[in-house]
């Protein structure tokens, strides 16, 4: 049995958590870089326990731990690899809530961190970040009850009060709830990246308590690389020092032998960003970052213009990597896919016939569908009406159907992203067995797009002629009249 080692806060050099920043490929960048802690962006509590937490490993293409919102957005992605070093911040100004997250996610992370310092009305509004640091009584609630309630170690990230005794003060309250750090940015919440930065109320917190100190807003006046982290340690007697903006805007700032060029760290952050399928956007935005004052060269302005993570690529010149992986990604996905089908479809009825097939709308006319055309040749063969049963994984979040037409059931052993497609993957099973069109374009003549041309046709006859109750043909799409005008084979 393998003991993982609590989280030391001391001699440390951390990334600190930035909003849109610090999703899984900065983190892991940072941790190549030197980085001995990684902290994720700040993540609302209400958000997160809306999420379901899926294990992407069961198909080995990403290997990773997602946290996803109910419309399928991944709000939270981690990996093996950070697993014994990340810090999961998150906002919360409930005790209880901030609970229940943290022990959502306390298998994937190293420990819980939340935020009390973040000056920004996202975060504010709802009564936190900064805005709890006016109520010592509820910073003391959260604390305790993670402390209590969870194994992982908590701590907090604050900014100081306009006093030195009234930080010192809330500083030594929060010690009491028995965090096992607390990171302290040293600028009141009024105060922005272009004010210096307050050495000495972070070197008097960090004398006044025993707990590890982790000074924080040292961009502008000190960091520009590795050198200059023990400088901005010394200056503030703390434990540790969290990097923010620096390492925005080259994370190899955590490099003892020194900054890497530019242009080799967003070459890294892109193989990352496509390795963990991070979404374009963001991938751009942490890009832009770095770029700063070279956003208007050539290289910017195509940035900037670009749409996808393969246009990304082709403007740092890797498209023959994104090619590459994205190549074996598919391969390995189809390959792992297929075999987990394999053995779904050996857990469900041997009878069921089945095929690999899935329904692309472009292969079919306007508001044509297999589905309608089985419905019309059951009609015509005088069967009783399709009966599709669909089921979802809940493991992928996918649908599979089986449709029972003459007591005879058909499937997809393709799963698909919705119970709609999944039916017409379905319906497409069976016409093909039966050897009946299935409607689409390349099938030729369109026996039932004639017919809704000539119900459209007389719609608009009756309305000319005054009669407004004539139902429109898309409304009758599935209850179609008069099957004999269809051409279907005689079985």
């Amino acid at each position: 049995m393998t003991v993982n080692t609590p989280l030391c806060f001391r001699g440390k050099s951390i990334l600190a958590p930035m909003v849109r920043v610090g999703t899984l490929p900065m983190r892991l960048l940072a941790l190549d870089y030197g980085a001995d802690i990684v902290y994720c962006e700040e993540l609302i509590d209400i958000k997160m326990l809306q999420c379901k937490r899926v294990v992407n490993g069961k198909y080995n293409v990403l290997d990773t731990v997602d946290f996803v919102a109910p419309n399928e957005r991944i709000v939270f992605r981690t990996c093996e690899r950070e697993r014994h070093c990340v810090m999961f911040q998150m906002g919360s100004a409930d005790a209880e809530r901030a609970l229940a997250v943290a022990k959502l996610v306390e298998s994937d992370v190293a420990g819980i961190d939340i935020n009390m310092g973040c000056p920004k009305e996202y975060s504010t509004k709802g009564g936190m970040g900064a805005a709890l640091l006016s109520d010592p009584d509820k910073i003391e609630s959260i604390l305790t009850t993670l402390v209590k309630g969870i194994c992982k170690p908590v701590t907090c990230k604050i900014r100081i009060l306009p006093s030195v005794e009234d930080t010192v003060n809330l500083v030594k309250r929060i010690e009491k709830t028995g965090v096992a750090a607390i990171a302290v940015h040293g600028r009141n919440k009024e105060e922005r990246p272009q004010h210096p930065v307050h050495c000495d109320v972070i070197k008097a917190i960090s004398e006044a308590v025993s707990i590890p100190v982790i000074a924080n807003g040292g961009s502008h006046d000190f960091i520009k690389e590795y050198m200059d982290i023990e400088t901005f340690q010394k200056a503030t007697a703390a434990s540790s020092v969290m990097i923010a903006r620096a390492a925005m805007w080259n994370p190899s700032v955590f490099r003892k032998e020194g900054l890497f060029p530019l242009k080799k760290v967003m070459q890294d952050y892109i193989k990352y960003a496509v390795r963990y399928d991070n979404h374009y956007t963001n991938t751009k935005y942490c890009l832009c970052q770095m770029l700063r004052e070279q956003l208007e060269t050539t290289q910017g302005k195509k940035l900037h213009a670009a749409q996808s993570t393969q246009e990304i690529c082709e403007v740092f010149e890797m498209a023959d990597f994104y090619e590459e992986t994205t190549t074996v990604f598919t391969a390995k996905k189809t390959s792992l896919e297929t075999k987990v089908q394999d053995e779904d479809d050996q857990m469900h009825d041997p009878d069921v016939i089945k095929m690999a097939v899935r329904f692309d709308k472009r292969e079919y006319p306007p508001q044509i569908t297999p589905k309608m055309y089985l419905l019309e040749w059951c009609r015509k063969e005088k069967h009783p009406q399709p009966v599709y049963e669909t089921i979802q994984r809940p493991l992928d979040r996918l649908f599979s159907s089986v449709v029972t037409v003459a007591e005879q059931k058909y499937k997809s052993t393709l799963w698909d992203k919705s119970k709609k497609l999944a039916e017409q993957a379905a319906a497409i099973v069976c016409l093909r067995t039966l050897g009946v069109p299935e409607g689409k374009l390349c099938e030729g003549e369109n026996n039932l797009i004639n017919k809704r041309r000539r119900e459209d046709q007389e719609c608009l006859n009756n309305r000319d002629h005054g009669d407004d109750g004539a139902e429109p043909s898309h409304k009758k799409a599935n209850f179609i009249e008069g099957a004999s005008e269809i051409n279907v084979p005689e079985m």
